[in-house]
């Protein structure tokens, strides 16, 4: 199995935070993988380990590399840490946002840690964005042009391919003297059937997408437009029901139990009754307003500031800080189960300790 293959069966494709440098950051995406070590950060323990019994791959949810370096020098550093790796050829994919919001993915196994029954999702996640591009086509020659424009890159949105939307109607135009039209006579209107064909493509594919899109279009001029646009995005967080109303002191119990960090903080009234739970994991501050406005008693993240646990209480929801580290570690074992569940060997280094502030 290819590591680009490895990846692209975990992460739903371009749902990724357009900050967030989720992909291969060391090794060669065409390399066959058939170990894989999966870690929630790559620390230096976790460098230890691997180092020392060299797995084909390492899939982690943290970037090692989540700020630009400029040289990669030995020591303990984000920097030195790729070194190493890069020295031992060993191949490194991070997954981070893109698995997040992946259906199964951390979002939902928190959500299920703390008891949300058949939640839903909150807070899109803004990607690195795309664009629509949109092309009027004969319409005996669009599944033509349809398919080229998807080789190229377009059409792809989760986990569906060839995904376009096509309207009919009429194209009209007069081709100059100088014209050499397939269709339509110089000089003279001319009324063409055509479609519509509307397909979305990554940033990144535009150029490919366009270009082919004008190589397989029949017309000796083709019009066409690209628009840019937020597109499917994936959702950071969810919000759902309990299977029974709690007390908020109850829910910061449960919490503690399910969610072990050793540090635990409560904005609200503990004898407040929560029966909606929203949930973000990692840093989620950002998501109070989406978390109230989706009908949420209390939203369970990390790294809430005191701005933030102020706001929140001014909005009428409760907050409860279980930590960064911690709301991401039921997401660990979901994330080893999806690897696992490709039939490579797959070592489990999700339990080594990465949370600086606790347990």
């Amino acid at each position: 199995m290819r590591l680009t293959d490895v990846l692209n069966s975990l992460i739903p494709d371009n749902k990724a935070a357009g900050w967030d440098p989720v992909g291969i950051q060391i090794g060669d995406p065409a390399a066959e993988v058939g170990s894989i070590a999966v870690c929630h950060e790559v620390s230096e323990e976790v460098v230890d380990r691997i180092v020392e019994d060299p797995p084909d791959a390492v899939i982690a949810y943290h970037p090692l590399l989540f700020r630009p370096v400029t040289s990669l020098i030995a020591g303990s550093s984000p920097g030195g840490r790729a070194l190493r790796l890069a020295r031992t050829g060993i191949n490194l994919a991070v997954v981070h946002t893109a698995f997040d919001v992946a259906p199964g993915g951390t979002a939902d196994a928190l959500a299920a840690a703390v008891g949300i029954v058949e939640g839903w999702g909150i807070g899109p996640l803004e990607s690195s964005g795309g664009v629509k591009i949109v092309t009027f086509v004969p319409s005996a020659q669009v599944d033509e042009v349809a398919a080229a424009m998807a080789a190229a890159g377009a059409g792809s949105i989760g986990r569906y391919g060839g995904c376009s939307y096509r309207t009919e109607g009429v194209g009209t135009f007069v081709p100059s003297p100088e014209a050499n039209p397939v269709v339509g006579d110089r000089g003279s209107l001319h009324l063409e059937p055509e479609t519509r064909l509307e397909m979305y493509a990554p940033a990144t594919r535009e150029d490919a997408v366009a270009g082919a899109l004008v190589a397989a279009h029949p017309y000796e001029e083709p019009a066409y437009d690209i628009y840019p646009t937020r597109s499917n995005e994936g959702f950071v967080g969810r919000v759902g029901p309990l299977a029974e109303p709690v007390s908020l002191a109850e829910l910061a119990q449960t919490v503690e139990t399910n969610l072990p960090s050793g540090i635990v903080r409560t904005a609200g009234e503990p004898s407040s009754p929560v029966r909606t739970v929203a949930v973000v994991p990692g840093s989620g501050g950002g998501l109070i307003s989406a978390a109230a406005v989706a009908g949420a008693d209390v939203l369970i993240t990390g790294d809430v500031s005191h701005h933030q646990a102020v706001a929140a209480l001014d909005r009428g929801i409760a907050v409860i800080d279980a930590g960064h580290a911690p709301t991401e570690r039921p997401g660990m074992r979901s994330l080893y189960a999806a690897v696992a569940a490709l039939g490579v060997e797959t070592r489990d280094l999700t339990s080594l300790k990465t949370n600086p502030w606790g347990r």
